[in-house]
């Protein structure tokens, strides 16, 4: 398998260097509004010391670095949850029992359609009606969880089916069954391909957690209201808020970038010691039986 298989054509040299006229146009349009709504703060007074000092006092500091607590815990039981359980539901769907490949295709299309903001407030406002009023943490993550696993199983599914199927044949030469052949042989090779596109549900997931304030539940844009209410600071608060979510967010993409140098370090070292004994270790199937 080519260690440069993407879920996507490679772009060729026009389509690259019209990325490149874009991104420019794009970065200088950006610069330019942001430069218009910084005059523009300017002229209101809105970057005058004394409106930014409060944030340096400590409490306001804890205050938020609370927020930011609450936000990565929601995201990150999200994230533990719905990844291996978006991993299951993608092999479900490609499951041979028709059954349950239907049900599991139902709960993609189902969760995948409904709005997650929607399906907060069934579990805020309806759900306790009939019985079940959970926590606000779990009124929170509970819907985050149930939509982005349909989307995550989507993810998964077309990094498995983005691998060649001379993986699966061989698997089966072997004598691995078609579940065996799944969890040692195609998936760890399908994740390899989708990791940047795990990241970003990642990021996206993390977002979602702002929805929060429908709950109550205090995570960083809560918190960020609640200083609004007392302050009256609204840009200042939203500006630093939206600063720690693009550190946040630099942060993932960071890791992102170094599994990948990992993973493909991992697989330029075993080529080579694969050219070196004349054994084909790349194939999955053969590395599973030994």
């Amino acid at each position: 398998m080519s260690t440069t298989s993407v879920l996507f054509d490679t772009p060729g040299p026009r389509a690259r260097r019209r990325a490149v006229i874009v991104t420019v146009v794009s970065v200088a349009v950006i610069a330019a509004v942001i430069g218009a709504a910084l005059r523009q703060f300017s002229l209101n007074g809105q970057l005058s010391a004394d409106r930014w000092t409060a944030f340096a006092q400590a409490g306001y500091v804890r205050y938020l670095l609370k927020g930011v607590e609450g936000t990565l815990k929601a995201a990150a039981v999200g994230a533990v949850v719905s990844f291996p359980a978006g991993a299951v539901l993608a092999l479900l769907r490609l499951s041979r029992n028709r059954v349950v490949k239907t049900l599991a295709s139902a709960y993609i299309e189902l969760f995948r359609s409904i709005p997650l903001l929607l399906l907060i407030y069934a579990f805020l406002l309806a759900l306790p009606g009939l019985g079940l009023n959970l926590p606000i943490f779990g009124k929170l993550v509970v819907p985050i969880i149930l939509v982005n696993t349909a989307v995550l199983a989507e993810v998964f599914r077309a990094g498995i089916n983005a691998l060649d199927r001379g993986q699966s044949e061989a698997a089966a030469a072997v004598g691995l069954r078609h579940w065996q052949s799944m969890r040692l042989v195609v998936l760890p090779q399908a994740i390899r391909i989708i990791i940047p596109t795990l990241v970003t549900s990642l990021v996206a997931l993390l977002k979602d957690t702002t929805l929060g304030y429908v709950v109550s539940y205090p995570e960083l844009m809560k918190t960020a209201t609640n200083l609004t209410a007392v302050t009256h600071l609204l840009i200042q608060t939203y500006l630093i808020v939206g600063l720690l979510y693009v550190v946040v967010n630099v942060a993932l993409s960071a890791l992102a970038r170094y599994l990948e140098r990992r993973l493909r370090r991992g697989r330029r070292g075993r080529g080579a010691a694969d050219g070196q004994d004349g054994i084909d270790r790349n194939d999955a199937a053969v590395a599973v039986i030994r």
